[in-house]
């Protein structure tokens, strides 16, 4: 079994589609961070266990998510419908095979699913960590898989945006292997608030920047 960290924020209209794709040896874990649409009684009217993280931020998300799961294997990945629950196999079994440590999707965008300036800063931001850790990356992809004690002893601190490049480059630090492969990458539901508009892009940059510094 996997436990299936989504970071929610206003996710109303994505959830009912991620929720009901998700295949029967995942249990989804709603870490709801604040949503004003009512994400997450949606997601417990689902069955879905739901975390509640009053402190804003995607790290903060993803950590209280990390800290409330149970399952050795876990997955993260968005929930606004812009990955499918149905290819986690493709991040999930490379790492429960023992071939890699951390699996990252490489997204493979299909057209009007990935702004430019976010296709730009995204290739970026991968050139720059797979550099520092010797790894050849296209991608810092938001679906990805790893054990779950491996990556709590990480002791990752950022609880922003920088969250998913700590993780990497704390991961190459401490010798995982990490590799990643295509996942398909739909159009959103809803509106983005991160990497999907200009101003998430140069926040994203921002804590890499800041995380680069400090890692």
């Amino acid at each position: 079994m996997i436990d299936v960290i989504l970071p929610v924020l206003d996710e109303a209209e994505a959830l009912p589609w991620v929720i009901a794709r998700m295949p029967g040896d995942c249990r989804p874990i709603v870490v709801d961070n604040g949503s004003t649409d009512g994400s997450g009684a949606i997601a417990r009217s689902l069955g879905v266990k739901v975390v509640e993280e009053p402190v804003p931020g995607f790290g903060a998300a993803c950590y209280a998510g990390l800290v409330a799961a149970e399952r050795d294997l876990v997955c993260f990945m968005d929930c606004d419908a812009s990955l499918d629950p149905g290819d986690l196999w493709r991040v999930a079994d490379p790492v429960r095979e023992g071939r890699v440590d951390l699996m990252l999707g490489r997204r493979m965008a299909e057209t009007g699913a990935w702004p430019m300036h976010a296709r730009w800063g995204n290739r970026v931001i991968a050139i720059a960590i797979g550099r520092r850790i010797g790894v050849a990356l296209q991608d810092v992809g938001p679906m990805r898989a790893m054990r779950r004690t491996a990556v709590l002893g990480l002791e990752l601190r950022d609880r922003r945006f920088g969250w998913p490049f700590e993780m990497v480059l704390a991961a190459g630090a401490a010798g995982w292997r990490i590799a990643e492969g295509p996942v398909p990458y739909l159009p959103r539901a809803g509106r983005s608030k991160v990497t999907g508009t200009v101003l998430g892009t140069a926040k994203a940059m921002r804590d890499l920047t800041r995380v680069m510094r400090c890692t």
